[in-house]
């Protein structure tokens, strides 16, 4: 089931209106992406086309309606959310080498490196000449976010500090590359539909927290799903530490001996890398790293507490249950 379908069962006219809503964002967003390089525009346009969960958008809309849902700002903000979430994935595959992105070849794949790097950039662009049309205080936003969109990119890149859990540093990467932009949907979302102060941070809060359990149960999807559009065991062929390796690696039971040392062998060897996945979905690192993120989700559930009654607060409540459950 998708995030926008279990609105249904939560309220009819709430999934009505979040449909519309990521409709005009999915109008807006083809229509705003224009260039005199037609191939600019049709390499921007690649993975619009291919689709995926609109999450984030679908997140500024619902966060809307603890205020004005209808002001209009708020169908401009979540354009540029998903622009902005489109340009880090060209960047993504390519720092990634990934050859698939929602079920299509990704734009290093079907150009190469350099496409794909200059339209992540376009992108980046084009979200910046949206997000200023909403006021200074947005921008602000945006560019604290960027910066932490980089900062975990780099934070994953050069590994953990000296000494510090290598669970914790991987946490803290998530938080910056997944939870931040989540967050900034929600902030955007109740901010410029003019919600209360208070109600403002809890669901900026609550968009961290649930980013958070978002890129946790990817994680665990990236080893247990064929079914994802992307192709499986992708951060374990590029070495991209997940949470259930982090698990596994732990580890010191003798039986586990070929495990670890595939989890430290050259797997973009497809033979490995099909051996690895093979042990590590029969591993019980894959129900601890659930466990884990039952209790993510389960933290973020509790900030909704703070957040008056109705079918907006049941919406981000089964969408903590969503997110644990889904499988792809």
């Amino acid at each position: 089931m998708s995030s926008v379908g279990l609105f249904e069962q939560v309220d009819p006219e709430l999934e009505a209106r979040v449909r519309a809503g990521l409709d005009e964002v999915e109008a807006r967003m083809t229509a705003f992406i224009s260039s005199d390089v037609p191939f600019l525009v049709e390499a921007a346009q690649h993975l619009i086309r291919a689709g995926g969960k609109r999450f984030r958008p679908m997140l500024v809309l619902v966060a809307a309606e603890f205020g004005d849902r209808s002001a209009a700002a708020v169908v401009p903000a979540a354009v540029g959310v998903e622009l902005t979430h489109l340009a880090s994935l060209y960047h993504d595959d390519v720092m990634d080498e990934a050859d698939l992105r929602r079920g299509a070849d990704s734009a290093n794949v079907r150009w190469d490196n350099t496409v794909a790097i200059l339209t992540g950039d376009f992108l980046f662009a084009q979200a910046s000449k949206v997000i200023a049309d909403l006021g200074p205080e947005a921008v602000r936003i945006q560019a604290h976010t960027f910066a932490r969109l980089v900062e975990g990119q780099v934070r994953e890149t050069v590994g953990p500090r000296e000494g510090q859990e290598l669970l914790d540093h991987y946490l803290r990467v998530v938080a910056d590359k997944t939870g931040a932009l989540i967050s900034t949907a929600a902030h955007y979302g109740a901010l410029l539909a003019g919600a209360s102060d208070r109600h403002v941070e809890v669901l900026t809060e609550f968009g961290e927290r649930i980013g958070t359990v978002f890129q946790l149960s990817d994680d665990v999807i990236d080893v247990t799903s064929d079914a994802t559009g992307k192709t499986p065991g992708t951060d374990l062929r590029e070495g991209v530490p997940t949470l259930p390796v982090l698990i596994a690696r732990r580890s010191t039971d003798p039986a586990d001996t070929r495990l670890l040392s595939l989890l430290d062998s050259d797997l973009t060897d497809e033979t490995l890398l099909a051996e690895a996945l093979k042990l590590l979905r029969a591993h019980p690192a894959i129900a601890e790293s659930r466990a884990v993120v039952s209790q993510h989700a389960d933290a973020a559930r509790a900030l909704l507490a703070e957040l008056p009654e109705g079918p907006a607060r049941d919406a981000l409540a089964g969408l903590c249950d969503l997110v644990v459950h889904r499988t792809a």
